[in-house]
């Protein structure tokens, strides 16, 4: 028993002169107010390099730890373990701030190394004509694409059948350039929120807006925004769709646009200027630029409104598939105006940087939702 009472003894004692030591040792430093303020501004991982920190677990003032303390220990391998932390990747937030942008032949490309056999097998490449309007196609309609430019349009066709996949690193990519080059963030955004309804979705999904187009109407949102030619543009249509009066969805309207291009490649509307130029994604993408162009400057000069959508994309829609080298040609002479300095759609105009307050009470009609003047042009894909 004695001897059991002496080592108890012994230990408490040894306890006590370790706190004051260590009291004793840096009772100076904690009096001393640049002490605590030395704490500011230093990150977290290294907080365990600081000397009083490593005062506590390293021998200082003549401080020799006599047992082993499991909590100090524990709180040690804590702090060993700040600099591994990773950041977490299931939040839809890239790890990386910022991330890269990435271009449209980037995303191309992606599209080109993939397995897309399931959707290719769900395209119609033209549309199938009978009786007498497939006689007047043939006598007095647009020439047929040639046989080595099928397989591209084959492709258009194809990523329009491609819905938006969330796990898919690059479809993120592209949606946050779209984001960043529309509204100048600097730093990557969820992939789900409401910050894309400030982009003209209808949603916090974008992903629920692409019916009928896939993701060809986000390449072509890509194509417009990272092309240094119709930037310029993009950016003025989308100050236009934030007009306090003349407000609409910019990206809807954007995959309605789309749209509009599909149904004129398969029914070879475009076939003579690809055939001209031998490449059908260009001509593709400058039909759906030149497309958006003629929209906006209706919409400004006729002081259209979110109520008329349905049927401005509807006329949008005939112009578009009658004259394709009228509006190539117009887009043109824009761009070339562009790099001058003396072309802008918003010319007197002022524009909002929100929407009016009535914005969202009012319905956006599209070209699939317009019934359709003539059955040729029935229902887009």
């Amino acid at each position: 028993m004695s001897e059991r009472s002496c080592s108890v003894g012994t230990e408490n004692k040894l306890r006590d002169g370790q706190v004051e030591s260590v009291s004793a040792g840096h009772s100076s430093l904690y009096k001393d107010s640049g002490a605590l303020m030395a704490f500011r501004g230093v990150p977290i991982s290294e907080l365990k390099n600081h000397g009083i920190l490593q005062a506590l677990t390293t021998e200082t003032s003549g401080w020799q730890p006599g047992v082993v303390n499991l909590e100090v220990l524990r709180a040690q391998e804590e702090w060993e373990v700040v600099d591994t932390i990773h950041p977490d990747t299931e939040s839809g937030v890239s790890s990386q701030q910022p991330g890269q942008l990435i271009s449209f032949s980037e995303a191309l490309q992606h599209f080109q190394t993939l397995d897309l056999s399931s959707f290719k097998k769900r395209i119609q490449p033209t549309i199938r004509r009978t009786g007498l309007a497939a006689l007047r196609h043939c006598l007095f309609g647009p020439p047929k694409l040639h046989l080595d430019l099928r397989e591209e349009r084959d492709l258009v066709l194809t990523i329009a059948q491609c819905g938006l996949d969330s796990q898919d690193p690059v479809h993120g990519r592209v949606l946050r350039t779209i984001y960043k080059k529309l509204t100048g963030s600097k730093f990557d955004c969820a992939l789900h929120g409401d910050h894309w309804e400030d982009l003209g979705f209808q949603g916090a999904n974008p992903a629920t807006d692409l019916r009928g187009a896939g993701f060809l109407a986000l390449l072509h949102l890509l194509y417009l925004v990272m092309d240094s030619k119709t930037l310029l543009m993009a950016q003025e249509i989308f100050r236009l769709s934030h007009h306090h009066i003349q407000q609409f969805p910019f990206c809807l309207m954007s995959v309605n646009i789309t749209r509009i291009a599909i149904q004129a490649l398969r029914e070879e509307c475009l076939s003579r200027e690809c055939n001209r130029r031998q490449k059908v994604i260009p001509v593709v993408n400058s039909f759906y630029a030149a497309t958006f162009l003629h929209l906006a400057r209706v919409w400004r000069v006729q002081q259209r409104t979110i109520s008329d959508s349905g049927f401005v994309l509807k006329d949008l829609e005939v112009l578009a598939k009658k004259s394709p080298k009228r509006l190539l040609k117009t887009l043109d002479v824009y761009l070339a105006q562009v790099s001058k300095g003396q072309a802008s759609l918003l010319v007197a105009q002022k524009c909002s940087g929100s929407r009016g307050p009535h914005a969202r009470d009012l319905t956006f009609t599209g070209v699939c939702d317009v019934q359709s003047h003539s059955s040729e042009s029935a229902g887009l894909i």
